[in-house]
């Protein structure tokens, strides 16, 4: 039932910008796994091995930490509507701070330029295998929108009270682990 690739193809790409969300794990050796619920309006398929997702401050910032500890990392997407599926990208990850010309070059190629309220860094998986499996026990769900919370939260902190807030919430990990995040 699961085949794997070398790449992303066009199906693939297909499927992946048909999703809503998907959940990003990372973890190295000695720490805690971490997954992270994500919508995907800001994930992005750079090519046939690589995708890459603007993160939005959270109250954690453990992918960042173990991606700088040199851990692996996944991005795993399934079909909660249509056909079932689950599709798995495997590799290692990149962090882009906030202010790096990297960060700088995917805001401009990707958004106009422009930074979203809130936006912390960029995650970038350079994927070495694509798996899918049948996804047949994942469940029908229907989605209902997007929830407004993360977005109101970042606008009544505003920039100052993002700052402090990532200053406080995301220099390490729950293990401990330096994150590589340094607010200018």
């Amino acid at each position: 039932m699961a085949k794997q690739f070398a790449a992303i193809d066009e199906a693939r790409q297909a499927f992946v910008e048909r999703q809503r969300i998907f959940f990003a794990g990372s973890a190295v050796e000695g720490s805690r796994v971490n997954i992270s619920p994500r919508s995907t309006e800001h994930l992005h398929v750079l090519g046939p091995n690589a995708v890459a997702y603007l993160d939005l401050t959270g109250s954690g910032s453990e992918t960042a930490a173990h991606i700088r500890a040199g851990g692996a990392m996944t991005i795993m997407l399934c079909a909660f509507e249509g056909p079932p599926l689950i599709l798995r990208l495997y590799g290692k990850g990149r962090v882009d701070f906030r202010g790096s010309p990297a960060y700088d070059a995917f805001l401009a190629e990707r958004y106009d330029g422009r930074e979203p309220l809130g936006a912390r860094q960029v995650v970038t998986l350079g994927i070495n295998l694509v798996q899918t499996s049948c996804g047949y026990a994942v469940p029908l769900f229907a989605r209902t929108g997007e929830r407004p919370v993360l977005d109101r939260w970042a606008e009544a902190k505003g920039e100052d009270g993002l700052k402090a807030y990532r200053l406080e919430k995301n220099l390490v990990s729950i293990d401990g682990l330096p994150t590589g995040f340094a607010e200018a």
